[in-house]
């Protein structure tokens, strides 16, 4: 590591201890030629995760289209937004699993797996939409699949 102070390249680590909630290293250093000291960070470098389209089109995942989309179908529903934040996250790190590009298709049904664990209404709003229903027909055989995967709520 260069040191700011008089740009020498040794240097020694006199403390090293986790940052950031563990996302980075926090390294405070002591440059052998001047003696002073500076901290630095070390970080992950994360690898793209890119999404290719029905077109063939690839580009790069977007946290936050799944965001809105998950906002729009939880649209007056008691889910607040730092749980479609977390959806979304979990979506991505679910993604980011497969180690390679994923589909457009990944994306939505993964979207809607965890969106059938958050809200039944949300899930049908984003299914109506991600499925394209045509008629009330689709969404009763989309409410029958739904009743047939869910436990029944207790009345309390």
């Amino acid at each position: 590591m260069r040191c700011p102070f008089c740009s020498a390249d040794d240097d020694r680590v006199v403390d090293s201890r986790t940052a950031e909630d563990g996302v980075a290293i926090r390294r405070r250093r002591e440059c052998s030629a001047c003696s002073q000291r500076f901290t630095t960070f070390e970080r992950i470098e994360e690898v793209t995760l890119y999404v290719v389209k029905r077109s063939g089109d690839r580009e790069p995942f977007d946290r936050e289209k799944v965001i809105r989309g998950v906002l729009a179908a939880c649209k007056n529903r008691p889910v607040d937004d730092g749980a479609a934040i977390a959806l979304a996250a979990s979506v991505e790190e679910s993604m980011r699993l497969f180690g390679r590009d994923v589909t457009t298709e990944e994306v939505g049904l993964a979207t809607l797996e965890a969106l059938r664990e958050l809200d039944d209404v949300a899930y049908l709003r984003f299914a109506s939409v991600y499925k394209g229903f045509e008629d009330a027909n689709d969404f009763a055989r989309e409410l029958r699949n739904l009743e047939k995967t869910t436990a029944p709520k207790s009345k309390s």
